[in-house]
């Protein structure tokens, strides 16, 4: 029978001790071939969930409010956070909610224990294999791909299938010098899935991408940065609190300012007079602002705005 990947990890693991101590890859490898593949002090409260769990609650996807930082956190460190449907019910749940929250400002993404994800349940997936966009997994794909607010994820150890696909849809990601990433979806007979057969060609070139969609090559955080996958690499022992400064410095900003922003460069290709035309036309609506007016006005006070 399917089982989740690797051995037990005891579940007392330390919060903010979900980093790798190590990214061999044969380790990868092995939690690959039996996964399927498709983040400040805070106190986390359980996602309810409906659908598919029979109205279970669920303590393995952590959400925390902190401030204006909503944190979303893997928690099934004993199957080196395999995600199961009921996983993907409480992750879309949680986007959705930051989404519709006004006073959330961006949402990070991090993981218990020492591999960021390995994909799917197996087990879990053939007992409910996900066969339209009304399932769980898509309707998270959905969520983060359409999210309008900054994602800040941080990687330690092993990425996994759709826990290297979703980094493709945050703003900023942070990587342990031990992290990995493999896309293993081919040696499994399958696809690639979250855009990613769109998303990786763009930003790494179709014979990079090739060489990871379909000879399932993984690769490390120094290529994941050379890439553009991961936008720094900070040791080990710092990568919660590099997280959660990042995540800082962003909930200071002018938030709608950081909203049309994301949008403008998660935009589409356009030429670029129609981009200069649609930038020119936010700009002149920032400019009557009170956001604007509360960042001029604290410029010439000489003090840091307050965008609350």
């Amino acid at each position: 029978m399917f089982q989740p990947a690797g051995p037990p990890i005891p579940r007392n693991t330390p919060r903010g001790r979900h980093l790798s101590r190590g990214s061999e890859e044969s380790r990868t490898k092995r939690a690959a071939s039996l996964t399927l593949l498709t983040c400040c002090m805070p106190i986390y409260r359980h996602i309810g969930l409906t659908q598919p769990s029979g109205g279970l609650m669920s303590d393995e996807i952590l959400v925390s409010i902190s401030g204006s930082i909503s944190g979303i956190r893997f928690n099934r460190p004993e199957t080196k956070n395999a995600i199961t449907a009921a996983m993907y019910a409480a992750l879309a749940e949680a986007l959705d909610a930051a989404a519709a929250d006004p006073k959330i400002r961006l949402v990070t993404i991090a993981a218990e224990g020492d591999i960021f994800t390995s994909g799917n349940d197996l087990k879990d997936f053939m007992a409910a294999p996900p066969l339209g966009m009304d399932q769980p997994v898509f309707r998270f794909l959905t969520a983060i791909s359409n999210f309008p607010k900054p994602i800040v994820a941080a990687v330690g150890g092993a990425a996994i299938g759709v826990g290297t696909t979703l980094l493709l849809h945050c703003d900023l990601v942070i990587a342990a010098p031990g992290a990995s990433f493999s896309l293993p979806f081919v040696d499994l007979a399958l696809v690639p899935e979250a855009a990613s057969s769109l998303l990786l060609p763009r930003l790494v070139g179709p014979q990079r991408a090739a060489k990871h969609l379909i000879l399932g090559d993984s690769f490390d955080a120094a290529t994941a940065l050379a890439y553009g996958l991961v936008s720094e690499i900070v040791p080990e022992a710092e990568l919660e609190d590099r997280l959660a400064a990042i995540a800082a410095r962003i909930a200071a900003k002018p938030p709608e300012a950081v909203r049309i922003t994301k949008a403008l460069i998660k935009g589409p290709d356009e030429p670029v007079a129609n981009r200069i035309a649609r930038e020119a036309e936010a700009f002149a609506a920032r400019l009557q602002s009170a956001e604007a007016a509360e960042a001029f006005k604290a410029f010439f006070e000489r003090r840091s705005p307050n965008f609350t």
